[in-house]
């Protein structure tokens, strides 16, 4: 089998792979790109329309920096190529006063996120139930809910910003591979060598941004990686409903209408002249596999999530289910982020996992690994993502 020797090889083109390889691509590094399928593609965790952004994070403060970074760089990117990757639709996130808002390993998410946003001096508002319904009367609100209100919160268009940057990644000579699956990525004599159904590669560094494949490739990886299915949901509104849903009238929005942590879920506008809104929740219960998932969503599922999430509590949204798509987050304990090296693969960088809630800190992964993999320090914006503890790998 023939083997290459790129500077940097890039494992998986997804959320966190398209930015990395343009990063690398910018610095004037011979970078390879592969990807087993072509992205943007629906088999993992970078699909779907929109992703939500904001720069208050809260899932802890360490976020902040990569979210307020990524910000500038989807614009840079966005005057690049001429696209439209960031909607600053406001955002909105909600609890019941006194009660928990648990998400992503926080038990106050909705505490920690005005904590991150006054520490950080991010624009915001805090909202009463009163403010809330007369702001947004499509929430159907019980009285003792409070919010938090941030203007430069939004969504992403997943699928635009991977296109984006592996065209300005080609445009400054990256080599990109679709349809190339990996077989095996192993260490021999001090370097990673990674093989895949094409070609074996003996790159200077690896970069393994796989998401739920990464399991597979570093199987070292399963005890701290979890795979779960997710699905997206979109519902139509309601033809005579007074209440729109466009981007101009209605947030993003994070919703925790109960205290227990199954009582959430998280929307946005109304994106199209189909005239449904992307609405969404989270299993923590069931893992899974890219191989195994179940990709059909039953009518019973699509059912239960309008039940229990939409009816009674967004106005004029109807039962009638325009699509539905599952997707892959890959989830550590505690919901943080993985980007690190390798314990005896000094040579090979980990972007994974990111806990369902990575895409709107990619642009900024991407810039900081690229640093990481050229300079061979690490970041300081990446130094809380490192192993803790670090795995026991084999050999």
């Amino acid at each position: 089998m023939k083997t290459e020797y790129p500077d940097v090889l890039v494992i998986g083109l997804g959320a966190m792979g398209s930015a990395t390889v343009y990063q690398l691509a910018k610095l004037g590094v011979k970078v390879v790109g592969i990807d087993q399928y072509t992205p943007p593609h629906t088999h993992g965790s970078t699909h779907g329309e929109t992703r939500i952004t904001r720069e208050a994070i809260g899932e802890g403060a360490r976020f902040v920096p990569l979210a307020i970074r990524s910000h500038q760089l989807w614009r840079e990117i966005e005057s690049q190529t001429g696209q439209v990757l960031l909607t600053a639709c406001g955002g909105l996130i909600l609890a019941r006063a006194g009660q928990g808002s648990a998400l992503h390993g926080q038990s106050d998410f909705l505490g920690a996120t005005i904590r991150a946003a006054e520490a950080f001096g991010i624009s915001h508002q805090r909202l009463d139930a009163t403010e809330i319904a007369a702001r947004f009367p499509q929430f159907v609100l019980r009285g003792d809910e409070c919010g938090y209100f941030e203007p430069g919160a939004g969504y992403l268009k997943p699928e635009e910003c991977v296109r984006a940057q592996l065209s300005l990644a080609r445009q400054h000579g990256a080599d990109l591979r679709f349809g190339e699956a990996v077989r095996s990525v192993t260490h021999l004599h001090g370097k990673t060598i990674v093989e895949s159904d094409r070609i074996r590669y003996a790159p200077g560094k690896t970069i393994i941004a796989a998401g739920p494949w990464a399991p597979q490739l570093l199987p070292d990886l399963k005890g701290t990686l979890t795979v779960r299915r997710q699905v997206l949901y979109w519902f139509k509104r309601d033809a005579v409903s007074a209440h729109s849903y466009l981007t101009k009238d209605f947030p993003i929005f994070i919703w925790h209408w109960g205290s227990g942590a199954d009582d959430v879920f998280y929307g946005f506008p109304q994106m199209d002249d189909s005239g449904a809104i992307k609405v969404a929740t989270e299993q923590q219960q069931f893992s899974t596999t890219p191989e195994t998932v179940q990709r059909d969503v039953s009518v019973a599922e699509i059912a239960a999530m309008h039940a229990r999430h939409i009816a009674g509590k967004l106005r004029g949204i109807s039962a009638h289910n325009t699509k539905a798509q599952t997707c892959l987050y890959t989830d550590t304990p505690g919901a943080n982020f993985i980007i690190d090296t390798l314990p005896n693969m000094a040579d090979a960088i980990v972007i994974s996992a990111c806990s369902g809630h990575g895409f709107k800190h990619a642009a900024a992964v991407g810039e900081a690994v690229a640093q990481m993999a050229t300079s061979g320090t690490k970041p300081e914006v990446l130094l809380p993502f490192a192993f803790n503890p670090p795995p026991v790998l084999a050999g």
